[in-house]
């Protein structure tokens, strides 16, 4: 039987709470305020982020309608739209009919991608942040 009254949320926890200061008086770093908003790390951009902006950049570029690409690939115009936006996760079968609706190859809109993911890495490193590491033959190396 539970011990909270009854129209009253329990609250759990989801961080651990923070130790005291140090005994002795030893300097701790200061810390944010409770309610102070953290800045986040810039954040890598999700695949499904990048496909969905080769997809709609090229639909764009080509003068189409979301309606008229939906209906050659033989998907909702809905679905279209979340992929675009990057909001729904596609499988391949998917990207493959997306991108032959554009006259695209599935590697084609892959590579486009590839290639968004390539230049945002440059762009990282070029503000100071890690190199990026390339992958061959099983092995990870420095670029």
């Amino acid at each position: 039987m539970s011990t909270h009254t009854p129209n009253e949320a329990r609250v759990i926890p989801l961080r651990p709470q923070t130790s005291p200061p140090a005994p002795g008086g030893a300097a701790r770093a200061p810390q944010r305020p409770a309610g102070a908003p953290r800045t986040p790390a810039p954040k890598e951009p999700l695949w499904r982020d990048l496909v969905g902006d080769c997809l709609r950049r090229e639909r764009l570029a080509q003068e189409r309608t979301l309606k008229d690409v939906a209906e050659a690939a033989s998907i909702s115009m809905p679905y279209l739209s979340e992929l675009e936006r990057g909001r729904k996760e596609a499988s391949s079968e998917v990207l493959a009919a997306a991108a032959q609706a554009l006259g695209l190859g599935l590697a084609d809109l892959l590579s486009l991608a590839q290639d968004e993911l390539a230049r945002y890495t440059r762009s990282r490193v070029g503000r100071g942040r890690t190199a990026p590491t390339t992958r061959y033959d099983g092995l990870c190396l420095a670029a």
